[in-house]
Protein backbone atom coordinates (compact mmCIF):
# COMPACT_ATOMS: atom_id res chain seq x y z
CA UNK A 1 0.00 0.00 0.00
CA UNK A 2 1.30 3.11 -0.60
CA UNK A 3 1.84 6.47 1.36
CA UNK A 4 -0.77 7.86 -1.49
CA UNK A 5 -3.77 5.76 -0.72
CA UNK A 6 -6.58 6.59 1.28
CA UNK A 7 -6.26 4.44 4.06
CA UNK A 8 -2.85 5.91 4.96
CA UNK A 9 -4.14 10.03 4.80
CA UNK A 10 -7.46 9.04 6.40
CA UNK A 11 -8.23 12.00 8.71
CA UNK A 12 -10.81 11.93 11.77
CA UNK A 13 -11.93 14.76 13.47
CA UNK A 14 -13.74 13.92 16.68
CA UNK A 15 -14.73 15.25 20.30
CA UNK A 16 -11.27 14.72 22.54
CA UNK A 17 -11.14 12.36 25.27
CA UNK A 18 -9.65 13.01 29.11
CA UNK A 19 -7.21 9.91 28.18
CA UNK A 20 -5.87 12.36 25.22
CA UNK A 21 -4.52 14.87 27.58
CA UNK A 22 -1.04 13.78 28.11
CA UNK A 23 -1.17 14.01 23.92
CA UNK A 24 -2.44 17.26 23.89
CA UNK A 25 0.13 18.24 26.29
CA UNK A 26 2.99 16.68 24.42
CA UNK A 27 1.77 18.75 21.00
CA UNK A 28 2.14 21.91 23.34
CA UNK A 29 5.17 20.84 24.36
CA UNK A 30 6.57 20.88 20.70
CA UNK A 31 4.52 24.66 20.06
CA UNK A 32 5.94 27.43 21.04
CA UNK A 33 3.30 28.91 19.99
CA UNK A 34 0.18 26.93 21.90
CA UNK A 35 -1.00 28.02 25.01
CA UNK A 36 0.80 25.88 27.48
CA UNK A 37 -1.66 24.45 29.95
CA UNK A 38 -1.49 22.39 33.39
CA UNK A 39 -2.88 19.03 33.46
CA UNK A 40 -5.73 20.67 35.78
CA UNK A 41 -6.43 23.51 33.41
CA UNK A 42 -7.11 20.39 30.79
CA UNK A 43 -8.71 18.21 33.38
CA UNK A 44 -11.10 20.97 34.05
CA UNK A 45 -12.37 21.34 30.35
CA UNK A 46 -14.03 17.53 30.71
CA UNK A 47 -14.83 18.26 34.37
CA UNK A 48 -19.01 17.87 34.36
CA UNK A 49 -19.32 21.75 35.91
CA UNK A 50 -17.45 22.85 32.87
CA UNK A 51 -20.29 23.80 30.82
CA UNK A 52 -20.13 25.00 27.29
CA UNK A 53 -16.67 23.89 26.82
CA UNK A 54 -15.58 21.64 23.16
CA UNK A 55 -12.39 19.78 22.88
CA UNK A 56 -12.02 18.52 19.64
CA UNK A 57 -9.09 16.46 18.16
CA UNK A 58 -8.07 15.58 14.33
CA UNK A 59 -6.14 12.50 14.47
CA UNK A 60 -4.70 10.56 11.05
CA UNK A 61 -3.44 6.90 10.81
CA UNK A 62 -0.13 7.75 13.03
CA UNK A 63 -2.00 9.32 15.91
CA UNK A 64 -2.95 12.43 17.49
CA UNK A 65 -1.96 15.33 14.86
CA UNK A 66 -3.53 18.12 16.50
CA UNK A 67 -6.05 19.84 19.10
CA UNK A 68 -8.99 22.77 19.51
CA UNK A 69 -10.33 23.60 22.54
CA UNK A 70 -13.12 26.31 23.15
CA UNK A 71 -15.42 27.79 25.35
CA UNK A 72 -18.75 29.23 24.32
CA UNK A 73 -20.52 32.23 26.24
CA UNK A 74 -24.40 32.81 25.46
CA UNK A 75 -23.99 33.21 21.46
CA UNK A 76 -20.13 33.77 21.18
CA UNK A 77 -17.29 31.36 21.26
CA UNK A 78 -13.99 31.77 22.02
CA UNK A 79 -10.86 29.45 20.45
CA UNK A 80 -8.81 28.81 23.71
CA UNK A 81 -6.25 26.76 22.17
CA UNK A 82 -5.11 24.88 19.05
CA UNK A 83 -1.98 22.93 18.07
CA UNK A 84 -1.12 20.80 15.48
CA UNK A 85 1.73 19.11 15.43
CA UNK A 86 4.74 19.91 13.88
CA UNK A 87 5.39 17.08 10.94
CA UNK A 88 1.63 17.34 10.27
CA UNK A 89 1.80 21.15 9.35
CA UNK A 90 1.04 22.30 5.67
CA UNK A 91 -1.30 19.55 4.95
CA UNK A 92 -4.64 20.99 5.63
CA UNK A 93 -4.92 19.61 9.44
CA UNK A 94 -5.39 22.94 10.78
CA UNK A 95 -8.46 23.91 8.06
CA UNK A 96 -10.04 20.91 8.61
CA UNK A 97 -10.27 21.18 12.56
CA UNK A 98 -11.28 25.03 12.51
CA UNK A 99 -13.74 24.24 9.75
CA UNK A 100 -15.38 21.51 11.58
CA UNK A 101 -15.21 23.70 14.45
CA UNK A 102 -17.33 26.19 13.10
CA UNK A 103 -19.78 24.05 12.21
CA UNK A 104 -20.46 22.68 14.77
CA UNK A 105 -20.40 26.44 17.02
CA UNK A 106 -22.70 27.52 14.26
CA UNK A 107 -25.04 24.45 15.15
CA UNK A 108 -24.69 25.59 18.81
CA UNK A 109 -26.31 28.58 18.03
CA UNK A 110 -22.74 31.14 18.00
CA UNK A 111 -23.50 34.41 15.77
CA UNK A 112 -19.53 34.89 16.68
CA UNK A 113 -16.33 33.10 17.23
CA UNK A 114 -13.26 35.16 18.42
CA UNK A 115 -9.84 34.30 19.42
CA UNK A 116 -6.30 36.28 20.09
CA UNK A 117 -2.58 35.07 18.45
CA UNK A 118 0.81 35.90 18.78
CA UNK A 119 1.32 38.43 16.23
CA UNK A 120 4.61 36.98 14.80
CA UNK A 121 2.40 33.82 14.38
CA UNK A 122 1.71 34.09 10.70
CA UNK A 123 0.54 30.79 9.38
CA UNK A 124 -2.41 30.88 12.40
CA UNK A 125 -3.46 34.35 10.82
CA UNK A 126 -3.13 33.11 7.47
CA UNK A 127 -5.63 30.37 8.63
CA UNK A 128 -7.96 32.40 10.45
CA UNK A 129 -7.80 34.74 7.51
CA UNK A 130 -8.89 32.57 5.03
CA UNK A 131 -11.92 31.27 7.12
CA UNK A 132 -13.05 35.01 7.51
CA UNK A 133 -11.89 36.36 10.80
CA UNK A 134 -11.11 39.90 10.63
CA UNK A 135 -8.87 41.53 12.67
CA UNK A 136 -11.01 43.05 15.48
CA UNK A 137 -8.27 44.93 17.94
CA UNK A 138 -5.04 44.11 19.68
CA UNK A 139 -3.12 43.89 23.31
CA UNK A 140 0.14 45.51 23.38
CA UNK A 141 2.62 43.40 24.81
CA UNK A 142 0.01 40.52 26.34
CA UNK A 143 2.28 37.88 25.41
CA UNK A 144 5.69 36.94 27.31
CA UNK A 145 8.88 34.81 25.90
CA UNK A 146 9.33 36.93 23.94
CA UNK A 147 6.94 39.96 24.56
CA UNK A 148 4.83 40.73 21.57
CA UNK A 149 1.45 42.13 21.10
CA UNK A 150 -2.10 39.67 20.35
CA UNK A 151 -3.97 40.17 17.51
CA UNK A 152 -7.49 39.91 18.31
CA UNK A 153 -9.81 37.91 15.58
CA UNK A 154 -13.37 37.58 15.06
CA UNK A 155 -15.29 35.84 12.87
CA UNK A 156 -19.08 36.44 12.47
CA UNK A 157 -21.22 33.89 10.76
CA UNK A 158 -23.79 35.43 8.04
Amino acid sequence: MSDDSPAMNQIVIRPATPAEIPDMMRLTDHSATAAHWSREQYDQIFHPSSLNRLAMVVQDTQGLQGFLIAQGILDEWEIENIAISGPARRRGLGTRLLGEFLDQARARGARAVFLEVRESNRAACALYEKWSFEESGRRPRYYSDPIEDAILYRHTFA
